[in-house]
């Protein structure tokens, strides 16, 4: 058995962005949206501009993305970007003739996490931030949590 966790002690965005087709029939209104989110994310990979990592999430009528990045400042000066600037300026437009498609982003600070993975490819935190196997005092989440608010203490 394969077991896990992210790489302790690191601090990371988690940058969580999606959209929600509210109109299936109408997609001349939302598939400009859905098709602006794969060119910005290999731009964020080809122009190492902070993304370290992410994941993508498809539902029925809506795409979720949770983001990984090394700092905040990176995460904004991205969003304040050509390509993103670009893409949600036509958006903009786009939303108010039209509630088509809605989208969201939710933005976390994180320096104090836990994580376990078991006999799953690498994923999520360990995907972006390494990965490390379980040690005996990490075997309950209290452990995990425990270590990182030791460390900060010395």
């Amino acid at each position: 058995m394969k077991r896990i966790i992210a790489t302790p002690n690191k601090d990371v965005v988690v940058f969580i962005i999606g959209l929600r087709i509210n109109r299936l029939r109408s997609v001349r209104q939302w598939l400009p949206t859905v098709q602006a989110m794969g060119p910005m994310l290999q731009e964020c990979y080809a122009n190492d501009v902070g993304l370290i990592s992410h994941e993508s999430l498809v539902g029925w009528r809506s795409v979720t993305l949770i983001q990984y990045w090394r700092s905040t400042e990176e995460l904004m000066a991205y969003a304040h970007g050509s390509r993103h600037l670009t893409a949600w300026k036509r958006f903009n437009q786009k939303a108010r003739t039209s509630e088509a498609v809605g989208i969201f982003h939710e933005t976390f600070e994180v320096s104090n996490y836990e994580s376990m993975y078991v006999n799953l490819p690498t994923r999520g935190l360990a995907k972006a931030l390494g990965e490390s196997a379980i040690k005996p005092h990490q075997e309950q989440a209290k452990g995990r949590l425990a270590e990182r608010q030791s460390q900060e203490t010395i």
